[in-house]
């Protein structure tokens, strides 16, 4: 056991955000050096609902107006990740340990152009559209085993 291991979990909302052929957004993000690339998610601010928090961080991440992505479902439960080793105390400011995780599968109802991500919160230096077994290969290694579960709690409605 370290000095982590008491250290809460981030609340947050996750993006699984599908087009209509069934590919799922990723972006590259802007503060990794490694090629790693992620679906959209962040923060669960205090006394805000997990919904509210994902068209959030879709807009603020993707630059997409919330009437163009329509909620399909909602994650049973929430998925947890810790931080590797390397990075406990240096994310979050050293308040957390990790996330906790509500995820959710938004259909996207628009096209490219309405997908900017040089938003005033920007993240992501490109993005694409990836098949959903591919994901598990782009994250960096401590997200595969979320991922997975993800993709496979939503895989029979993308």
């Amino acid at each position: 056991m370290n000095g982590f291991d008491s250290l809460p979990y981030r609340p947050c909302a996750g993006i699984m955000l599908v087009n209509q052929l069934g590919k799922v957004f990723v972006g590259q993000r802007l503060d990794s050096t490694a090629d790693a690339w992620q679906m959209p998610q962040g923060g669960i601010d205090p006394g805000e609902d997990p919904e509210q928090a994902a068209y959030r961080e879709l807009g603020e991440e993707t630059g997409i107006a919330q009437h163009l992505a329509e909620i399909i479902a909602r994650s049973r439960d929430e998925h947890l990740y810790d931080l590797p080793p390397e990075l406990m105390g240096k994310v979050w400011g050293g308040k957390y340990r990790g996330q906790r995780q509500l995820w959710f599968l938004m259909r996207f109802m628009g096209s490219d152009s309405d997908i900017n991500i040089e938003t005033e919160h920007q993240e992501f230096r490109t993005w694409r559209w990836a098949d959903p077994d591919s994901l598990e290969g782009l994250i960096v290694p401590f997200k595969r085993r979320l991922y997975r579960a993800v993709v496979e709690e939503f895989r029979p409605l993308i």
